[in-house]
């Protein structure tokens, strides 16, 4: 698995991705995201040196297959993760090896906010290392990797 860099070339994956439907149930804005608005967040994103937005790339024999995206926001003196997988990718241990190659990518530690019925998330930050160390809201798990 490989991540690279994030362009504007690639807002119409990842506005389809945002906006499906199992995604925005496990998402802390639930609400389905405009073209408009959607274009908006990622030229900001792109510009903000204090996110990474990567694509997954899994590669294979012929050319690679873009698979989700993990974002990393700065935090202290860590980083905030959160990460999509693209719908026909899940359920393949996708998420955990675009996961994996973030962490390698930066400098710990990380946190994780992940809603309490999102299982295959919890799943992946677990078996990544991280720890549940409470809870931000009613809505929210935080889970930590040092």
């Amino acid at each position: 698995m490989i991540l690279r860099p994030a362009s504007l070339e690639d807002a119409a994956v990842l506005l389809a991705w945002r906006n499906d439907a199992e995604t925005r149930a496990a998402s802390f804005s639930p609400d389905p995201v405009s073209h408009t608005a959607h274009l908006a967040w990622l030229k900001a994103s792109l510009g903000n040196p204090q996110r990474r937005l990567w694509l997954a790339v899994e590669e294979g024999e012929v050319g690679g297959e873009v698979v989700g995206t993990v974002r990393a926001d700065r935090a202290g003196e860590g980083w905030l993760l959160s990460w999509t997988i693209a719908p026909e990718h899940r359920g393949k241990g996708c998420g955990k090896r675009m996961l994996a190659a973030a962490l390698a990518d930066l400098q710990g530690p990380f946190l994780a906010r992940i809603k309490p019925g999102n299982v295959a998330s919890i799943r992946i930050a677990e078996s990544l290392g991280f720890m549940r160390v409470g809870e931000v809201s009613d809505e929210a798990l935080s889970f930590l990797r040092a």
